[in-house]
């Protein structure tokens, strides 16, 4: 803060060096300093003393109990700005993200995903022999279809129609199923203005829960369904350890919201787990209705990997304080 002596008067030059204060931070681990943050925005309650001394000193100070006031804002200001404030750090080193390039359109496939059906050919499904492709779609034939490829916890994009016109009504109109594993069915129907049970409407987990939300098009229109799978994982003895988990989006709207499956799902009997592999198909249904299929892709779910280097603690400048949990 600059003032100077003008004839008469005493005037606020300046201050800006004040305001443009900054203060470096410091990577967690490796204590390398980082590029400066502007005071302000690390300390908004500063920026609020500042502009009630701006206000005060916006005239001429004419009066010494005047500038008396303004140097007493100037020293809380300062006084209420610490040196560095204390920091919690968990203690774990980090492995950097895995680069993926996204897709040009959030429906396209990203650079880390396995694309099951571009529009092409059917080289990535088994028993797909009665299944055809028209117009960039594939066809529901005689037979369901198993993915060569096989999935653990993975993230699915799906784009399917309902046929047109529309023939038969409830569990009759435009019937398939996307099978997470082989095993677990999200439904596929026809449910635009076609009452059925509601567990077995499209985007329900078949026989355990419906969804959220009918955000079904008008047949004929593609419906999209991004699915978010956490694979049930087992014990040695067979034995369920954690069951399997479920999110999905219909056409940009949440229709199972990490959704714990009770086990399979068959039509004649309760849902129940048996032991399987850590991996599995994804499998598409074959109802005796012609249902197309595109844009068919899937990514494996990779965590956040990381160590702990050391138990968390805080840390307040130089000092270090270790966190007993």
């Amino acid at each position: 803060m600059v003032v100077c002596y003008k004839p008469g008067a005493l005037s606020l030059l300046s201050v800006l060096p004040f305001y443009q204060l900054d203060f470096p931070t410091r990577d967690p681990l490796l204590k390398e300093r980082t590029p400066p943050m502007p005071m302000f925005e690390r300390y908004p309650f500063a920026a609020r003393l500042f502009r009630s001394m701006g206000q005060l000193l916006s005239g001429d100070l004419t009066s010494p109990k005047l500038l008396a006031m303004a140097s007493g804002l100037f020293g809380a200001a300062v006084a209420m700005v610490p040196a560095q404030a204390q920091e919690y750090l968990n203690g774990i080193e980090w492995k950097a993200p895995a680069l993926v390039t996204p897709g040009k359109t959030n429906d396209a496939a990203p650079s880390d995903a396995v694309v099951l059906f571009d529009g092409k050919d059917l080289s990535h499904w088994k028993g797909a022999g009665a299944w055809k492709i028209e117009d960039g779609a594939m066809v529901a034939g005689r037979g369901s279809i198993t993915s060569v490829d096989e999935f653990g916890d993975c993230q699915v994009h799906i784009e399917w129609s309902a046929a047109t016109p529309a023939k038969g009504n409830g569990q009759g109109r435009s019937n398939s199923g996307v099978f997470l594993m082989g095993i677990y069915e999200l439904q596929v129907l026809d449910s635009f203005e076609n009452p059925t049970y509601f567990d077995g409407q499209a985007g329900s987990i078949y026989k355990q829960t419906p969804p959220m939300a009918n955000a079904m098009r008008k047949p004929g229109e593609w419906n999209t369904y991004d699915i978010f799978w956490t694979a049930p994982r087992f014990n040695a003895d067979n034995s369920l350890k954690s069951p399997a988990y479920i999110t999905v989006m219909h056409n940009g709207v949440l229709i199972q919201n990490h959704f714990e499956l009770k086990g399979d799902t068959p039509f004649n009997r309760p849902p129940k787990y048996n032991k399987h592999g850590d991996k599995g198909p994804i499998s598409l249904q074959d109802h005796g209705d012609p249902v197309r299929f595109r844009n068919i892709w899937v990514r494996p779910i990779v965590p956040a990997e990381g160590k702990q280097a050391r138990k968390p603690f805080l840390r307040n400048g130089d000092k270090e304080t270790p966190i007993d949990n």
